[in-house]
């Protein structure tokens, strides 16, 4: 059994980043995986690919390429898929 990881792509004071990462915080009643938040604005590569779609999350699991799972809300639909795939 693989276990999932979470990057969430995400700025300073941003509301919809803070949200994001609520409402996947919620999923690990249920769920076992880890979370990682990175700051867009440190790295200007990410600045150019995310800027404007951050929030941005994305589902990895060891062994297989990351799958971005959405951008500014939580697509709970897609999390749940993607978190059923990993048990």
């Amino acid at each position: 059994m693989s276990s999932a990881h979470f990057i969430l792509y995400s700025r300073s004071y941003c509301h919809l980043c803070e949200d994001m990462l609520h409402a996947l915080e919620k999923f690990h009643t249920e769920h076992d995986f880890s979370v990682e938040v990175i700051d867009v604005d440190d790295d200007a590569a990410l600045v150019q690919r995310y800027d404007e779609l951050v929030p941005v999350l994305v589902g990895q699991r060891e062994g297989q390429p990351a799958v971005q799972l959405c951008h500014y809300f939580l697509d709970v639909v897609e999390v749940e898929k993607f978190l059923l795939k990993s048990n």
